[in-house]
């Protein structure tokens, strides 16, 4: 038995960095993966796998220079799973790497096995080689979470399959359907949509990601129908059944019932949290497996933290890692501070998204007084040279006082380009930086400057001079 400042439950983003932090602060710390590899969902089946398989479908396919060289440009004919295995498999191994010797380097002990409470201060860890208990002072849970699978969908391993086992296939399915228009739905359509694959995808809601500003999601929705994405909204799927030829039959509540060779459940995941022995602790997850945690991300038990996709929205690495940093911090004395009004939002779809601040619908709903401004891609020099056309940035912001009150941004690069609103957005600032800021030409941040310029010439002149911010 060890005795440790902080224990860790689980190895991802949050996890990692509570950690690390924690580390860094002169603290004992142990960290502890039930896996044979480090770095959770993330970097094994998540973000990791899933963003690197986008980057080896844009190269193969081409698709980032269909608009100079036309529809049928593609770098490899004929694109196979082990095309994009391979990037995959290239970046998870370092990743791996990387995040072993971040822990080695600053002290943190890796314990391996399964983890689960003896009581409020101890841990039993489950091993090949047998059991090991461990203390500590505090405690983080950052067990991440696992797809949902609903009993009765009949998951195999090669034809309904839940969005962790896409690069497990052994090949790429001549077609698919994907059931769930979330985030991961969303991305995997377009992914393998922009490769060739005929993709179905079913929604129960009007539209896709209603969280992000309507005139961004009808410009994706339009972009995914023109490679070749089929939507369905506002549709239920009441059965899936695998047919003895191995076919899938999909029967719908308001539609005809669709074939397809593969079926990918995109609705939703779990908490990870069966087997920590939770209520020998007194702590009750929700019926999705998530903990309730404060402003600090303490749990019902003061010295029991939870952090990363454990606890709920947003569950973005991003976001995960700075929870971790947080609760590490609070847990020693060590102030830190969180700036949750200010999160960036990437989507990785192709085309991808990103945003940071309010919507257009959110800020005329709340009554205030709204200017917009647009630039397109195909007015910048960049986004010729780079065959993007049709993406777009749009600048929110209050028509008296000029701050900036968001930005949405739909095409190439959106996710990096994304962080100079956010920054100006932090100091409260206002458009008028744009125009006053000389920025690289060509680049795409130039974008912002064109969008501000359009939203000076939307006000009526003479310009109303800038007011004290009034935005509630």
């Amino acid at each position: 038995m060890a005795n440790y400042d902080l224990l860790v439950i689980g190895t991802g983003p949050a996890g990692q960095k509570a950690a690390v932090q924690a580390a860094k602060l002169g603290k004992k710390v142990g960290i502890i993966e039930k896996k044979e590899v480090v770095g959770g969902v993330c970097i094994n089946t998540g973000t990791i796998p899933s963003k690197s398989l986008r980057e080896a479908v844009l190269y193969l396919s081409g698709f980032r220079q269909r608009n100079l060289y036309g529809a049928g440009y593609r770098v490899k004919d004929t694109i196979t799973i082990e095309d994009l295995v391979f990037r995959a498999t290239h970046v998870i191994t370092n990743e791996i790497r990387i995040v072993q010797d971040q822990m080695r380097r600053n002290s943190v002990d890796m314990i391996y096995g399964a983890a689960s409470f003896v009581d409020q201060h101890r841990l039993r860890v489950q091993q090949a080689s047998g059991t090991a208990e461990h203390t500590a002072h505090f405690i983080i849970i950052a067990v991440g979470t696992e797809p949902a699978r609903p009993p009765e969908i009949p998951f195999d391993a090669d034809s309904i399959i839940d969005t962790d086992a896409l690069l497990t296939l052994k090949r790429l399915p001549p077609s698919i359907v994907i059931v769930g228009g979330g985030v991961i739905g969303t991305e995997y359509a377009s992914i393998l949509a922009t490769i060739g694959v005929p993709v179905i995808l079913i929604d129960k809601r009007p539209r896709l990601l209603e969280f992000v500003d309507t005139e961004i999601i009808d410009a994706l929705q339009r972009q995914m129908k023109e490679i070749g994405v089929t939507l369905y909204h506002e549709e239920e799927v009441v059965s899936i059944q695998k047919e003895p030829n191995g076919q899938i039959t999909v029967t719908l509540q308001n539609a005809r019932p669709i074939a397809t060779s593969t079926l990918m459940y995109a609705i939703g995941r779990v908490g990870a949290t069966r087997g920590l022995n939770l209520e020998q602790i007194g702590l009750i997850p929700d019926s999705r497996g998530r903990l309730t945690v404060n402003e600090h991300f303490q749990t019902a038990v003061p010295h029991i933290y939870a952090a990363g996709d454990i606890i709920g929205f947003p569950a973005l690495a991003s976001t995960s890692m700075q929870q971790g940093r947080h609760a590490a911090c609070h847990a020693f004395g060590q102030p830190d501070r969180t700036d949750t009004a200010l999160l960036p939002y990437g989507i990785y779809s192709i085309p991808e998204i990103s945003m940071v601040g309010r919507t257009e619908e959110d800020l005329a709903h709340a009554g205030i007084p709204l200017g917009v401004g647009v630039a397109r891609y195909r007015e910048i020099a960049r986004g010729q040279i780079i065959g993007d056309e049709t993406g777009m940035l749009k600048l929110l912001f209050h028509r008296q006082t000029r701050e900036l009150l968001g930005v949405h941004i739909i095409g190439e690069g959106a996710t990096e380009l994304i962080h100079v609103g956010q920054a100006v957005m932090a100091y409260h600032g206002k458009i008028d930086y744009f125009i006053d800021t000389v920025f690289n030409y060509p680049t795409l941040a130039e974008c912002y400057k064109v969008a501000a310029l359009d939203c000076i010439n939307r006000l009526p002149r003479p310009w109303p001079p800038i007011r004290k911010s009034s935005v509630p």
